[in-house]
C-alpha cells in the first residue's frame, strides 16, 4: 500500500508508463502469494505462484530503481521501500526451498499422518493340532484327510 500511496505524487506524464506498471506489479506480489497459499495443498502450483510473487517483487524493485534514478524518489524513500521487498524476497525464497513443509498432505509437512507400522503376520499353522483360526483341528492329530472317525 505504500507504493500505492507513492505514486499518487507522481507526475500525470508518468501515469501510463512508470505509474501504472510500478502500481500492478506490487498488487500482484500479494496476489500471488495469496493464490499460493490457497494452492499449497499442490506443492508444484505452490511453488509456481510464490516464484511469479518473486519475479513480480522483483519487477516493482526495478521500477522503484527507474523512479530513482528519474528523481521522483528519494533515497531514503528508495531505501526503505527496496529493503522491505528485499525482506520479502527472502521470505519467499525460503518458502520456495521448504515448499514440503507448508504443503498439507506432502512428506516434509509435520501434520501429514506417518504411515503406521502393520503387525507382523503369523505363520500359517502346521498340518496337525490348532486349526485355520486357533481352533482344535477336527478329526483329532491325524489331519483333514483322516479316514479315522
Amino acid at each position: 500500500m505504500r507504493v500505492f500511496a507513492w505514486t499518487k505524487g507522481l507526475p500525470r506524464v508518468e501515469e501510463r508508463a512508470l505509474v501504472e506498471q510500478v502500481r500492478r506489479s506490487s498488487r500482484a506480489v500479494g496476489a500471488n502469494i495469496a493464490e499460493a497459499w490457497r494452492r499449497r495443498r499442490y506443492p508444484r502450483a505452490f511453488v509456481r505462484s510464490l516464484t511469479d510473487a518473486e519475479a513480480e517483487a522483483e519487477e516493482t524493485r526495478h521500477w522503484l530503481r527507474v523512479a530513482l534514478h528519474c528523481g521522483y524518489l528519494t533515497a531514503g524513500a528508495h531505501k526503505e521501500l527496496d529493503d522491505g521487498y528485499d525482506a520479502l524476497l527472502g521470505l519467499l525464497v525460503r518458502m520456495v526451498a521448504t515448499a514440503p513443509r507448508w504443503s498439507p498432505g506432502s512428506p516434509g509437512h509435520p501434520n501429514t499422518p506417518r504411515p503406521t507400522p502393520r503387525p507382523p503376520v503369523s505363520p500359517s499353522p502346521s498340518r496337525g493340532g490348532e486349526g485355520r483360526w486357533g481352533s482344535p483341528r477336527r478329526g483329532g492329530e491325524a489331519g483333514w484327510g483322516s479316514a479315522e472317525p
